[in-house]
């Protein structure tokens, strides 16, 4: 089998080639591996799970031996590019920040289609879901589980007028997980509930034979009612229908999982609302898995806002449970699918469920008081809206007098609820009842097949009737490729094909946000305007940096009057032959524990200062202060001298403490006075015969490596050079110069 190798990009060429012949090597859903206890580096975890074999940790990591605790929550990740093949790319990225969920968005109005899409045309909003898109990405998804060292599940849509079909196509692809409600159908799609609900019983049963995770669209109504946090009752109701109805089909409650949305944000005092209404639900359905999203109906286009909501969300995931922890980004309110935001939503969710980790060991939900009492309240109204839906004639009726999304507080009802008609709406007057000599001879159908009359042995394996149905033997599907000769992968990767090369390698480069070669970047600028004519600024000054296409994607004011907050997004027509990009080796950097012990077993003490007439300090005491992850926190000594420290004082100092090494810091270079004063530091060294008795090291930010040793340094720092950069050359210098 094809395995990636971590240091070359992704082949998308390779995982399209003999496609027609892929099978997937599993089916079913795969939890993360739980433990009471789970050890990372120097810390014992109660909430995580099993590590990575390959992982890219969060950037305080370095701090802790770049360790990357894995939450035992399954972490999602949605995709909606529109283009797969780049969708690929952006899965493995996920994967290594720690998703092992990867939902991919269906394109917009596919719920409409009648039946299932065959090859890969681009998408709007979203991917086509069609079988050699769907093969693909799970091709891709068996290589990049193997890299990463752990089950990846993918996941898709069956909804819509096509929705047996496309719980048939996902079952035999080795799909893990769907959403499948119908009355998402009902309320977002017109489509005829009669429909809808037999439609959803053969879904269903084909999902629970592929072993399928389903989440429901409750959430839904979270984000249509005009006032979210007031359809909480509802929300219980729908989703206390779907999964009762997905039960009695036949699927396992553990395979059956709600998708749960607080239903509020700042400035909203949203814990008060949404911590009630999520202990209600955990409580009235115990039975059932929760997969928490973050909300979105309130989203807008600040990623920091989108942040805050996302981790605030994230601190009732852990106060009650979530088993699968959506990760919605600003995406939402921008519309754009960006990659890095995928990233980011990843390593929040991460980072804040690993800060959480024990928390309920710690504190615990008062079992009294408001908490309780609104969490009792909600389920109440909630018990009294199904009574109320039994008492007008049931489901079909309720919908059909606009009970649903209606942004009352039931039982208050403010007339705004979404209505449909249960003789009307897509695929109205298309069930029919089953004739008595109806014949099914295939595996996982819903309902009387008829298959007995041929073969009693049948009623429990229809499809042997048949010698096996697609199910059993994979090689009687259909693989149907490419239809549409001007809108398929094959064109798409002909455009890009100068920046995938062979074997997906290419010297050719280019920003991109999506799609590969796309050449979007963006920019953040502060205008001390008031906020309308700083965009139109903005605007302008895109054009000045040869921005093509640019638009505002944010605005945000920091005064009415002194300045705003302007981010633009626009095309950079223009790409780099990373042949011509010289490209220095990267400085190499010990490890903090083998720094301290060779300072253990050979001590070194440091004079260090700025020198000449420079004032500067801060550079050097970052480079200094343990605060600062400086050179003390190895257990140097450093005697530091100051500012304007005469080149002649720092020697002299060093030789009367007995040091080891000098530090020289010298940030002004006007008239080459940094190449001065590191010459004379050497010069004075030799005078006083002491030159080899010192490390002597020069830094400072038009200080280079080569400027330095050509003035009789030793070594040189600069802009970007820290601590353990410092360190690491003293402690490798002393070594060399005891012949070790």
């Amino acid at each position: 089998m094809q395995k990636l190798d971590i240091n070359k990009k992704l082949d998308v060429k390779e995982i399209l080639n003999d496609l027609e012949h892929y099978v997937p090597k599993r089916r079913g859903w795969v939890w993360r591996e739980k433990s009471d206890k789970q050890v990372y580096g120097p810390f014992t975890y109660s909430d995580m799970s099993t590590p990575l074999k390959n992982y890219i940790a969060g950037p305080a990591s370095q701090y802790f031996n770049n360790i990357d605790p894995q939450p035992n929550n399954t972490i999602t990740t949605e995709i909606a590019s529109g283009r797969f093949e780049d969708d690929i790319r952006r899965m493995r990225m996920a994967a290594w920040h720690g998703a092992d969920h990867i939902m991919v968005i269906r394109t917009a109005g596919q719920s409409h289609f009648d039946g299932l899409i065959e090859g890969t045309p681009q998408g709007i909003g979203g991917i086509p879901i069609s079988r050699k898109q769907v093969r693909a990405h799970r091709k891709a998804l068996d290589l990049i589980e193997e890299e990463v060292g752990r089950p990846i599940n993918y996941h898709s849509y069956v909804s819509g007028v096509a929705g047996p079909d496309v719980a048939v196509m996902l079952a035999e692809e080795g799909v893990n997980g769907a959403h499948q409600d119908p009355q998402y159908n009902v309320l977002y799609r017109n489509i005829n509930m009669v429909r809808s609900f037999v439609d959803a019983a053969e879904s269903k049963k084909v999902m629970a034979w592929a072993d399928m995770v389903q989440i429901d669209g409750a959430h839904n109504a979270n984000a249509t009612a005009r006032e979210a946090w007031k359809v909480m009752p509802e929300l219980m109701v729908q989703h206390g229908i779907n999964a009762l109805y997905s039960h009695k089909v036949g699927m396992p409650k553990a395979n059956i999982s709600l998708s749960t949305v607080p239903p509020t944000s700042t400035p909203a005092p949203c814990m008060k609302l949404d911590l009630p209404y999520a202990v209600a639900l955990r409580e009235l359905f115990d039975e059932y898995k929760m997969r928490a999203q973050m909300n979105t109906k309130y989203i807008t286009s600040s990623s920091r806002e989108a942040t805050v909501t996302h981790v605030m969300n994230m601190l009732i995931s852990r106060m009650t449970s979530a088993d699968i922890q959506s990760t919605i980004t600003p995406d939402e309110g921008r519309n754009v699918p960006w990659h890095m935001y995928n990233i980011e939503a990843c390593e929040t969710a991460k980072q804040t469920l690993t800060g959480l980790d024990g928390l309920m060991e710690m504190v615990e939900l008062k079992s009294e008081g408001y908490l309780r009492e609104q969490a009792r309240e909600l389920k109440e109204r909630a018990v009294l809206y199904i009574e109320e839906i039994l008492e007008n004639g049931g489901y079909f009726n309720a919908v059909e007098k606009g009970f649903f999304v209606d942004s009352g507080m039931y039982p208050e009802r403010n007339g705004d609820g979404i209505g449909r008609k249960i003789d009307a709406g897509v695929g109205a007057g298309s069930v029919y009842e089953r004739a008595a000599d109806y014949f099914a001879p295939v595996t996982a159908h819903y309902g009387h097949n008829n298959v007995a009359q041929y073969d009693e042995a049948a009623e429990k394996d229809p499809a042997r009737l048949i010698d096996g149905c697609t199910f059993e033997k994979p090689e009687k599907i259909i693989f149907i490729d490419e239809l549409d000769e001007t809108d398929n992968v094959n064109k798409r990767l002909e455009e890009t094909e100068k920046y995938r090369g062979e074997h997906g390698e290419s010297p050719f480069v280019k920003p991109e946000v999506q799609w590969l070669g796309d050449g979007v970047v963006t920019v953040d600028l502060v205008i001390p305007l008031a906020a309308r004519p700083s965009q139109y600024a903005a605007l302008e000054f895109a054009k000045k940096m040869n921005l093509k296409d640019a638009e505002v994607i944010h605005v945000e004011a920091l005064h009415p009057s002194e300045g705003t907050r302007i981010q633009v997004k626009g095309v950079l027509d223009m790409d780099l032959d990373m042949r011509t990009v010289e490209i220095p080796p990267e400085p190499e950097v010990m490890s903090d524990d083998e720094i301290r012990a060779l300072i253990e077993a050979h001590p070194v003490k440091i004079v260090a200062g700025t020198v000449g007439q420079d004032e500067h300090s801060v550079g050097l005491r970052e480079v200094i202060d343990i605060k600062h992850g400086g050179i003390e926190k190895y257990g140097m000594e450093v005697e530091y001298l100051g500012t304007s420290v005469p080149v002649e004082k720092l020697v002299d100092a060093a030789i009367e403490l007995n040091a080891n090494v000098i530090l020289a810091s010298t940030i002004i270079s006007h008239d080459d006075v940094h190449y001065k004063n590191m010459k004379r530091i050497h010069e004075y060294a030799v005078e006083k015969g002491v030159r080899d008795k010192f490390i002597i090291c020069a830094g400072g930010t038009q200080v280079t490596p080569e400027i330095a040793r050509e003035n009789g340094m030793d070594e040189g720092f600069g802009r970007y050079d820290r601590g353990v950069n410092v360190a690491t050359f003293i402690v490798k210098k002393a070594k060399a110069l005891r012949g070790e």
